[in-house]
């Protein structure tokens, strides 16, 4: 099952769940505006070529649209419109004032040059300038784009609309980027498993992890789960995978991936055939890589006890099914990521402000917005009897039909 599909079928669960009027439920699901724009740029040797650009603005009942922009060579319209779906109720869920977009560009940016791709960022800023904005849509970074093609987009809409740094987040600390950014969506993971472990009792310390992807996320989640005693066992990416079963040393595994790009000849651990790493013993695991990582075929064989979803849509209904019959507790990933978007708001308010704060409030801000977005999940789940997705789902669905609702949809 793919994203789209996915999400709208737990959307459809949540708003039966909450008995919503089949009316606003449609309404809901479809998005506030799509947008498709042609993209033609000179490369280096003079030559022209097209891309095509797409922004999906979703739902804006509480808030300006948000959500990150993606260059791909599988950008599809399908895939965007679920993530900027998943978008208006992550962000409803973390009681963030805004609604869901998400967009990308359909171009494979390891075959660009740096001009080439500030080329293209401007002409798609120049195409989508008008319908973004710090009150409309704010986008952020997404995979094939970082900080400094908020830099790009920044400086191309302020060319029309004066200086703007509150149009985009993720951008560089220099132009008004925010202190702890970089690792928000890993730490907020962290204090999601914090929220969860407490509710049984347990504490990171001592509990042994497994962590699938050591990307920007997956390194961040254990260097702090290293940093607080708990014992991470495995870890795997696109290069391999690193066991030992007395906890691997983080720091010395950052150091070997950043020296030789890669986790394999780790001497600090034995090597692991990555299919194995999800289905190997352990308390916790947190695939932090691509989604539909647990299905049907994997599922039964899980040992973990905890999965924390830091990745976008890991686990397939399927695997969801045989999951959680097995009592495999799931935290969902409309919750587990929003780390990262919650960081997002809090620049977007210093930008506005024009005062910034220090790592330590960040940090303390983002502690708080996850801890207390826990809690009301499980007062969802307690309503409506239902597991944590379920109750992460009603949580955001139910404060956009309400926003909906109170602005007056009908009128």
């Amino acid at each position: 099952m793919n994203a789209l599909a996915g999400t709208s079928r737990n959307f459809r669960l949540a708003s039966r769940l909450l008995g919503l009027d089949s009316k606003l439920e449609k309404s809901l699901l479809i998005p506030f505006r799509e947008i498709k724009v042609e993209c033609t740029i000179p490369k280096d040797d003079g030559t022209l070529v097209s891309y095509v650009g797409f922004r999906i603005q979703h739902d804006n009942a509480r808030g300006p649209m948000k959500g990150g922009i993606r260059y791909h060579p599988e950008v599809d319209p399908d895939e965007v419109n679920a993530l900027a779906q998943l978008m208006t109720w992550k962000t409803a869920v973390a009681d963030i004032p805004y609604g869901g977009a998400k967009g990308g560009i359909g171009c494979s940016p390891r075959d660009l040059s740096k001009s080439e791709l500030e080329r293209l960022t401007r002409v798609f800023t120049q195409k989508i300038h008008d319908l973004i904005g710090i009150h409309t849509d704010v986008p952020a970074p997404d995979m094939g784009t970082n900080a400094q093609t908020m830099a790009w987009i920044l400086d191309e809409y302020s060319k029309f609309h004066g200086h703007s740094p509150a149009v985009v987040t993720g951008k560089p600390i220099d132009l008004g980027g925010s202190l702890g950014r970089e690792a928000a969506t890993g730490r907020g993971v962290v204090y999601a498993t914090e929220a969860l472990l407490a509710e049984y009792w347990k504490a990171v310390k001592g509990l042994t992890f497994i962590i699938q992807g050591f990307g920007n996320v997956g390194s961040w989640v254990a260097r702090l789960i290293h940093e607080r005693g708990g014992k991470v066992i495995a870890v795997s990416d696109v290069t391999g995978a690193v066991k030992n079963q007395n906890g691997i040393d983080i720091p010395q595994l950052l150091k070997h991936k950043e020296a030789t790009g890669s986790l394999t000849g780790f001497s600090g651990g034995d090597s692991l055939d990555p299919s194995e790493l999800l289905v190997h013993e352990c308390d916790v695991l947190v695939p932090c890589a691509l989604g539909g990582v647990l299905n049907r075929e994997n599922a039964a064989h899980v040992k973990a006890k905890f999965i924390i979803e830091a990745a976008n849509h890991p686990t397939d209904p399927g695997a969801d099914e045989i999951l959680s019959k097995k009592g495999v507790i799931i935290l969902p990933d409309i919750y587990a990521n929003a780390g990262g978007v919650t960081v997002s708001y809090f620049e977007w308010v210093q930008n506005i402000q024009g005062f910034m704060w220090d790592e330590d409030k960040v940090n303390k801000e983002l502690k708080r917005y996850m801890t207390q977005a826990f809690h009301n999940i499980k007062t969802m789940c307690q309503t409506h009897h239902c597991n944590l997705r379920m109750g992460a789902f009603t949580l955001g669905v139910n404060r956009v039909a309400r926003a909906t609702l109170l602005r007056g949809w009908e009128a």
